[in-house]
């Protein structure tokens, strides 16, 4: 376990993963084994979204990528790069064509092994601040590789009825609830705040929309996302690729309290 400390603040990391912030003793992040979900924060990366309809094949300019939902790279392990009280940082390494083993096969896949045939490094770097986490996603990869990024922290809920407001709208929870598995699309937004027992903002740089799900009332994943998968049918993912143009691209996501 990876602990970074500031006054008020205390951040558990384990194995690259946010798995606690707490502040004057209030915890906002899910915590594993409570209902919902059995993470606390990850990335989706190459692509975002379900292609079981698609035949786990994305299609990309070296021909069809294997991939299973949300991409491959929450199945590599993460390296500690660098730690002191207040920064982290942690390093994956894919080399293009490599296989990597399906942690959903084979009950919920029949994909046993997925590749990309892009090499990429990916760094994932935390900056504790006054009343404020900061979350710096880095990608290190070839000129003109696809891809898509989000960035899927899950929040810890305390009241019946909480509410997610952007500089447009309020969405309550059971607006998200409603939408189910899909996650609910809020395009063309950089920050959203959590209003709970208390609450908690999240803004972004980079990624230029969120998404949000849950399926039980006591948490909430607000995700910060390049692309809205459900968009479009699954064999027309490619469509929502960016593609990397210099050799290290930056996606901030800042949690404030």
């Amino acid at each position: 376990m990876t602990y970074l400390k500031l006054d008020n603040q205390t951040v558990r990391i384990e194995e690259g993963e946010l798995v606690g912030y707490e502040v004057d003793g209030h915890e906002y992040i899910h915590q594993k084994g409570s209902p919902g979900w059995g993470s606390a924060d990850t990335e989706m990366f190459p692509i975002i979204g379900p292609v079981k309809d698609a035949g786990y094949a994305v299609q990309v300019p070296r021909g069809n990528a294997i991939l299973d939902q949300h991409g491959h790279l929450r199945l590599l392990d993460y390296d500690l790069i660098s730690h002191d009280d207040t920064h982290a940082t942690f390093k994956k390494v894919y080399k293009g064509g490599t296989p990597v083993q399906n942690g959903k096969f084979p009950e919920n896949s029949n994909k046993a092994l997925l590749m990309w045939p892009y090499s990429f490094e990916f760094e994932k770097r935390f900056v504790l601040k006054p009343n404020q986490l900061e979350v710096t996603l880095v990608l290190n990869a070839e000129r003109d590789m696809p891809y898509m990024i989000g960035y899927h922290p899950a929040f810890k809920l305390y009241t019946e009825n909480p509410v997610l407001e952007t500089d447009s709208r309020e969405i309550p929870l059971k607006d998200v609830l409603a939408v189910g598995h899909r996650a609910l699309q809020v395009a063309d937004c950089e920050a959203i705040t959590l209003k709970d027992k208390k609450e908690v903002k999240i803004e972004t740089e980079g990624f230029g929309h969120f998404m949000c799900w849950t399926m039980v009332p006591n948490m909430v994943c607000i995700e910060p996302i390049s692309f809205y998968p459900y968009a479009v049918e699954q064999r027309e993912l490619h469509t929502g690729f960016d593609y990397t143009k210099d050799s290290e691209v930056v996606f901030k996501t800042i949690i404030s309290v």
